[in-house]
């Protein structure tokens, strides 16, 4: 079999877990709910008079979800493929995999195929869901099947290169960073190359907007949600596919030819060259014994800090030596918002244009990559603790729960502080164009400081409270993502379906108490507490409300919402994580047992 036996042991053991139907049965819910919630708004604020009304609110509905689904299944393939081998290599087992039988492809073939089996469950399983929109009319079949089939092709492209990060980067950290990096740039290139150049030609009377539509997952999908006929568009449409499979096919065949070079085992099994360099290194040995060795009186050993865990992430190289690599791209990413932003015209075209300020369709989507990318760097700083078996080792020294937290917590800042730095940096740049008042950019870098101090609590309690590493990644990470792409879409469906606010919170009741019961679950089911509780109830009203006070200008309300709300949510797994940290490691089991 092409796959191997990777991917068929997989394939039997996948239906076979709990999470597979929780999975499927879930997440077409959740769009259920939504295109309920989106029909009631409908039918509390407008006055439905014909079909042409029940055509525009599929449209609309259509244009909503597609954007969406393509945003989180992206994300879950890249996720899913870079933790699974991730999690090999922090355990020590891919070596052992490579001393197997299987061939480079089925291993590379088999890991990434076996790690999009969930996502594409999922999105299989939405596809009904997805097409009652046809019901509504101005949605027909042919969109749908384009759209569905440029997702599978965007998910395949995505978790190849994750796969590819995965075997190259040496630390989960740097995958998953460079992971989003890369799909962040590629996106927001083309999109700025068809903001500043849509209609200009290149070949043949090709036009840039044409090119993007044709290597953009995004401006593809949008070119078939606009085109109720896709027979026009439909060459850009499956050149798009073409090209996403040829990118993954590239992908797969460098992971493929570079596998073995990328993980030799070199930590695991150091071992000379040949004899001469044994022989060298056996002289070197015996110079360095303690018998032969002469030690000076002025040498000083490297002074080590009062607390040695907040040292070691900030003195040494805990995160490896090719985090450089990854710093260089976070910059090039930074160095393409700001060109965006300055290129950005400032008229007002439409009511879009006129509710969402020019600065944060540039700025906003720059500090989300920023957060997920902190919240990534402070849960693999302790699942990478855990698999390497370190995390033990520190349990039975006479570290104190605040020493290790607290030096999480400020190495984390410090590693990622390209990731705080520059978007302030960012936000200072708005201001000087002028696209925020001093007040506003006051409270936005208050507001940001409490936001990552946030995604880097939350990164740690999942770390702590997640044996497993894949878990422990996926749950701090789509957080992050659900408080910052799933309340946004609730209100995207306001605007798009009715100008005023009155009358349209309780329809989104059910979507936002829903979402706390899943932070709830994801945060506290290990460690239940009346303060996660909490936590989780106010977080998603919180983050509605921050959005409705943003979209009518109550700024200071913005601030103080957020800053009460997750200043709170800090301080409900800062809390735990100390005075609880003990019985959440095991640690005082030994102590019991005596």
């Amino acid at each position: 079999m092409l796959l191997g036996p990777i991917f068929s042991r997989e394939l039997a053991l996948t239906p076979r877990r709990w999470q597979h139907y929780v999975y499927r049965v879930l997440y077409p819910a959740a769009l259920a709910v939504l295109m309920s919630t989106a029909w009631f708004i409908v039918v509390g604020t407008q006055e439905i008079r014909n079909t042409g009304d029940m055509a525009r609110f599929g449209s609309i509905l259509l244009q909503v979800l597609a954007p969406l689904q393509l945003a989180v299944m992206t994300f879950l393939a890249a996720l899913a493929c870079v933790s699974s081998i991730a999690q090999e290599k922090d355990r020590k087992t891919m070596v052992l995999l490579l001393l197997t039988r299987l061939s480079d492809h089925e291993v590379v073939l088999g890991k990434l195929v076996s790690s999009l089996l969930p996502v594409f469950s999922m999105l299989l399983a939405s596809f009904p869901i997805v097409g009652l929109i046809t019901l509504f009319g101005g949605a027909s079949w042919p969109q749908i099947l384009v759209m569905y089939a440029i997702a599978f092709a965007a998910i395949f492209a995505a978790g190849s290169l994750g796969t590819l990060f995965a075997l190259w980067r040496e630390k989960t950290f740097q995958a998953l960073t460079m992971t989003a990096i890369v799909i962040s740039l590629w996106v927001g290139l083309w999109e700025a190359a068809a903001l500043v150049a849509g209609e200009t030609q290149v070949v043949s009377g090709t036009t840039i907007s044409e090119i993007t539509t044709a290597v953009s997952p995004f401006r593809a999908t949008w070119s078939t949600l606009v085109n109720p006929s896709v027979t026009g568009v439909l060459p850009q449409q499956l050149l798009f596919v073409a090209v996403a499979l040829g990118i993954s096919l590239v992908l797969n065949a460098i992971s493929t030819l570079r596998l073995r070079a990328w993980n030799t085992g070199r930590d695991a099994m150091p071992r000379n060259e040949n004899a001469e360099d044994e022989a060298k290194t056996e002289e070197q040995a015996r110079a360095g014994h303690v018998d032969a060795r002469v030690r000076k009186v002025d040498q000083n050993s490297r002074p080590v800090w009062d607390n040695p865990v907040l040292w070691r992430e900030m003195c040494t190289w805990a995160y490896g030596r090719k985090v450089l690599v990854m710093r260089v791209a976070y910059v090039l990413l930074f160095a393409a918002a700001a060109a965006g932003m300055w290129f950005t015209p400032r008229q007002v075209h439409g009511a879009e244009q006129a509710i969402v300020p020019s600065a944060a369709r540039t700025l906003a989507p720059f500090l989300v990559v920023s957060l997920v990318i902190v919240n990534a760097l402070a849960v693999t700083s302790i699942t990478n603790e855990r698999d390497g078996g370190a995390l033990d080792l520190l349990l039975v020294t006479d570290l104190t729960p605040k020493e290790f937290v607290f030096g999480k917590l400020g190495g984390v800042a410090y590693v990622a502080k390209e990731m705080i730095a520059l978007p302030i940096v960012l936000a200072i740049l708005a201001f000087a164009l002028g696209d925020m008042t001093f007040i506003n950019l006051a409270m936005l870098l208050l507001g940001l400081g409490v936001m990552n101090v946030f995604v880097i609590m939350l990164g740690l309690h999942c770390g702590l409270h997640y044996a497993n590493s894949r878990h422990a990644i996926g749950v701090s990470m789509g957080n992050v993502f659900f408080l910052c792409l799933g309340v946004v879409t609730l209100m995207l469906l306001m605007i798009s379906f009715s100008g005023k606010f009155q009358g349209q919170i309780g329809p989104f009741l059910a979507f936002i108490v829903g979402g706390g019961v899943g932070i709830f679950v994801s945060l506290g089911i290990r460690n239940p507490s009346s303060a996660i509780g909490v936590t989780a109830t106010v977080l998603p009203f919180a983050t509605f409300f921050a959005v409705t006070s943003f979209l009518i200008g109550h700024w200071s309300d913005v601030f103080l919402v957020t800053c009460g709300a997750y200043g709170f949510a800090i301080a409900a797994m800062l809390i735990p994580a100390i005075s609880g940290f003990d019985v959440a490691l095991g640690r005082s089991r030994g102590a019991n047992e005596e």
